[in-house]
């Protein structure tokens, strides 16, 4: 059967890959518009290039294959922000900082998930590199925000998160041994707050509360606000900056999927889809001598929504008959049209919405 692909992989036919490299486009025109520079980082690296680039980075989710011109194992890429981190404190590290760069273009996952069946998708994202502040937090989430809303998305709300909240609790204010903070951050993953009583952890009840719409969540918090070390006027100038832009709520102990993230994440919702359909943060980059670099920056998988921008495009295909006038056909092209030129006298205009008679579209419905 030579027509079947492999478990995750599909062929994108008519309306949907032009549908989707429009979206790209459009993303990538709102971000670039924020003096982001694109890089188009490689399909495939060497295995360990794509890992411990990142604090906290893994080899997990890598689809190997070996390289038979140096012998060495080569990784298709799962995700592009660590290259764009690779990038960075390589090619780029002599770049006066903060750093501002956008990617967008394919990868190819291990294995996929039931809520995400696909194994090769478009992740299309931007990173600031050199600052993890409260401001250059703000810009990249509403920089998501408006890369989303160019590729079509509607009704997006973001959830922030705290990913080492326990962490810097247990650190300092709210002491904890190693195991007993592993033992902490489960039961609130879990939400079990029976669970953190009987391990004599009351002190970290008030956050399984916590998780809900941004003004009631943050007032939740206030009691920890002395111990989070400004962490809660950050969130809050990042929130000022999303009014009437997205929904915002938090979940300050959310750590799935945060694993590299340091003291802010997010994930991005749209109305009308299922699951998340981005996500950042801040993290960290590993230079070449051990130096730590801080950064944040976010990533969109918008492959869910080309059902809705194929169905919302309009449909501008001009039919241009034998003998049409070659130079009005040329200046609409130029505005925006796509034409259909007739190759014999059997020639009909399927597919297309208008035809040109004389210099001017005329429709065919």
């Amino acid at each position: 059967m030579t027509a079947l692909l492999p478990e995750g992989l599909r062929d994108r036919l008519p309306p949907q890959a032009e549908a989707g490299a429009a979206m790209l486009r459009a993303a990538l025109d709102a971000i670039r518009a924020h003096g982001y520079e694109r890089v188009a980082p490689p399909l495939a690296e060497y295995e360990e290039s794509l890992v411990g680039r990142l604090k906290a980075g893994t080899a997990r989710d890598l689809l190997r294959v070996v390289d038979p011109l140096s012998q060495r194992t080569l990784a298709l890429r799962p995700d592009i922000t660590t290259q764009v981190g690779r990038i960075a404190a390589t090619r780029l590290a002599g770049r006066p900082r903060p750093l501002r760069l956008s990617y967008g273009g394919p990868v190819v996952k291990l294995r996929a998930s039931q809520l995400r069946p696909e194994r090769e998708m478009t992740q299309i994202g931007a990173e600031l590199i050199g600052r993890d502040s409260a401001a250059a937090a703000a810009e990249i989430v509403a920089l998501a925000v408006e890369a989303l809303k160019a590729a079509g998305a509607r009704g997006i709300t973001v959830d922030l998160t705290l990913p080492d909240l326990v962490e810097t609790l247990a650190a300092g204010p709210l002491p904890l041994d190693a195991p007993t903070t592993a033992k902490v951050r489960a039961l609130l993953d879990a939400k079990d707050a029976g669970g953190l009583t009987a391990l004599g952890a009351e002190a970290y009840l008030p956050l399984v509360a916590a998780a809900g719409s941004f003004e009631a969540s943050v007032a939740r918090l206030r009691p920890y606000s002395a111990k989070l070390g400004g962490r809660l006027d950050a969130l809050q100038q990042i929130a000022a900056r999303l009014q009437g832009v997205a929904n915002v709520t938090l979940d300050p102990t959310e750590r799935h999927g945060f694993e590299y993230q340091s003291w802010l994440g997010f994930s991005l919702f749209a109305e009308g889809l299922a699951g998340e359909i981005g996500r950042g943060g801040s993290y960290t980059i590993l230079h070449e001598d051990g130096r730590e670099e801080p950064a944040v920056g976010f990533s969109i998988y918008p492959d869910p929504l080309l059902d809705r921008v194929t169905s919302e495009a309009p449909v501008r295909r001009l039919f241009l008959p034998l003998g049409h006038d070659a130079d009005a056909a040329a200046s609409l092209r130029q505005q925006g049209w796509i034409t259909v030129a007739a190759l014999g006298d059997s020639c009909t205009a399927q597919g297309c919405s208008h035809m040109l008679q004389g210099r001017e579209p005329v429709s065919l419905t």
